[in-house]
């Protein structure tokens, strides 16, 4: 007999019939060995997504509103700090106010007050010509308003207004 298990002594059809059933054996050994796929979601795991889910839920408008309040104590912390600077400069601004020699100078530079003993000029017109200064202007209107009677002021108002109005062609 040679090395070919299946010799002459059988026919093609049974040597055909015999290594199908071989390769069917093979087919079933591997199959045996390689582990059993499951479905990967199962239902413990597919109540653990819901539960978290519903977690997640839950929570999302606590969270919300705890990030919304530290915002908003973080605010007042700012607020609250640059009031204690505004404090600070009104006390140092107190301080100031408090020496002698401040006041002077405030009376001076702001009222036009002199010492006795002194004397005190007044510069009519004190912008040079041909600079025009608005707020200048501003206050040369203001005192020239001051001088006439209030109710040419407001009528110069109402005219104003109503050029300011009418629709312009």
């Amino acid at each position: 007999m040679g090395s070919d298990r299946f010799s002459d002594r059988f026919t093609t059809a049974a040597r055909l019939k015999a290594i199908g059933q071989e390769a069917q054996a093979r087919v079933y050994r591997a199959a045996a060995r390689r582990p059993v796929r499951r479905n990967k979601l199962t239902g413990r795991a597919a109540l653990l997504a819901l539960v978290l889910c519903a977690l997640v839920v839950a929570l999302a408008y606590p969270t919300r509103q705890y990030i919304a309040q530290r915002s908003d104590i973080a605010d007042q912390r700012r607020a609250a700090q640059q009031a204690e600077q505004k404090v600070e400069q009104l006390r140092a601004e107190k301080a100031r106010w408090q020496d002698p020699d401040y006041v002077r100078t405030q009376a001076r530079a702001h009222l036009h007050f002199v010492l006795p003993g002194e004397t005190g000029y007044s510069v009519a017109g004190s912008t040079p010509a041909g600079d025009s200064d608005p707020a200048a202007e501003r206050r040369a209107s203001d005192e020239a308003a001051a001088r006439r009677p209030w109710y040419d002021n407001m009528w110069d108002g109402v005219d104003q207004a109503d050029a300011a109005a009418a629709p312009r062609h």
